[in-house]
């Protein structure tokens, strides 16, 4: 199995997600640059966080003109398997992959914590396999991680289970305290309809060593990957 981590002028935490999937999850890891116009026939696609051409206009917008973005699109739509964390989220929304946006947190500053996040469903390979943990401790760091939909759109994403991840406190209770950005529903993460493209604004990759005290993200990782493999991808 072999993953691809995109690289766009900005980026910050590609290496992070390369430390981990290849230190600490074990697995094949190859950077794609964003001027490349081959993905290398990686078998899943990571867009990392960071600030990808500087959050010019808004963030992602101009990423998602990169000349790999049409290989991801492409990828993507044929089933691909496509992860974007943060600002990833953020350029495959811009991309139309996702729906919604990411606005300005509800209290204008850049927010850099731990939160906690509950799965809301055991429909994705990111929430199948997570074992009988069910509240999960992930750090953000993004100044525009407001999730943010109309009404319509909300209520589809609402009703196909499209929400993946909600934020909570730490007894797992849903709430308005609990949730760090203003985000709609509490949305920390969605997939698309058929359940291949993922967006999530807190950082699993980023809790993955047991150096740093958090291996929840490891947990949510490592059973994707495994699910992933018994899918015969």
């Amino acid at each position: 199995m072999t993953f691809g981590v995109v690289v766009f002028p900005g980026s910050n935490c590609d290496e992070d997600a390369v430390y981990a999937l290849k230190n600490i999850l074990k697995q094949k890891v190859v950077k794609l640059w964003h001027k490349e116009t081959s993905i290398k026939g990686v078998d899943f696609i990571i867009l990392p966080g960071g600030f990808s051409y500087g959050d010019y206009l808004r963030s992602g917008a101009i990423a998602r003109f990169s000349p790999i973005m049409k290989e991801v699109v492409k990828f993507a739509n044929n089933g691909g398997f496509v992860l974007g964390i943060c600002n990833g989220f953020q350029i495959l929304c811009e991309a139309n992959l996702l729906p919604g946006t990411l606005i300005r947190n509800q209290n204008h500053s850049f927010i850099c914590k731990n939160v906690f996040i509950k799965p809301q469903h055991n429909l994705t390979i990111f929430t199948e396999n997570t074992g009988d943990k069910s509240i999960f401790k992930i750090p953000i760091a993004h100044a525009e991680g407001c999730y943010f939909a109309d009404e319509n759109t909300l209520q589809e994403i609402i009703d196909n289970k499209q929400i993946i991840f909600k934020y909570c406190d730490a007894f797992g209770e849903i709430n308005k305290r609990a949730n760090p950005n203003g985000s709609l529903k509490n949305i920390a993460g969605i997939c698309n309809l058929k359940r291949n493209i993922f967006g999530m604004m807190p950082h699993p990759e980023r809790a993955c060593d047991s150096k740093l005290k958090n291996i929840d993200g490891k947990l949510i990782l490592q059973g994707a990957i495994n699910i992933f493999k018994n899918m015969g991808k």
